[in-house]
């Protein structure tokens, strides 16, 4: 088998093996323990239904697999936040001193033609040029700056929420 890595956006409330059996409607296999901690879990990003009172497919996943699967929005790794961003979401450190601050994903556009007295064609790009993906921030003084660089405290803190 190949390994694989996966980042998933899913809601999730605490429910023993027991409770879900019950929940599903379903009897325990009897060599099964009811009390076995774990999670119901709704996955966001797809799968037919397969319960009334969800839109999604659920599953339950043991305590042990599920939390080192998955963290709590607000406990977030910068690499969790980049795919949050590479997904459409706008991110933000809770850690950061400045309220109201969060980053977007700015896809780029190709083929762009400048405009003369930019300071592109100032510095001499005449021709049609790409301008890259990057990351953008909404700082607290209500203001977008464009090129947002992490620094270290930014890229190790597990701080890192969805807007």
């Amino acid at each position: 088998m190949e390994m694989y890595i996966g980042t998933k956006v899913i809601k999730a409330t605490e429910m023993t093996k027991g409770e879900y059996n019950e929940y599903r409607g379903w009897q325990i296999p009897e060599d099964e323990n009811p009390d076995n901690p774990g999670y119901l879990v709704e996955y966001l990003d797809g799968g037919e239904s397969n319960h009334p009172d969800h839109e999604n497919y659920i599953s339950w996943s043991p305590a042990d697999v599920f939390e080192d699967a998955y963290q709590s929005d607000g406990e977030l790794s910068f690499g969790h936040a980049l795919e949050m961003l590479k997904a459409g979401k706008k991110v933000a450190r809770s850690g950061w001193n400045g309220k109201g601050m969060w980053l977007i994903l700015v896809p780029g556009s190709p083929n762009i033609r400048l405009v003369a007295g930019t300071p592109y064609s100032n510095a001499g790009i005449t021709e049609p040029t790409n301008i890259n993906p990057h990351i953008d921030m909404f700082t607290a003084d209500g203001d977008m700056q464009p090129g947002w660089l992490a620094s270290q405290t930014d890229m190790l803190a597990n701080d890192w929420c969805v807007v």
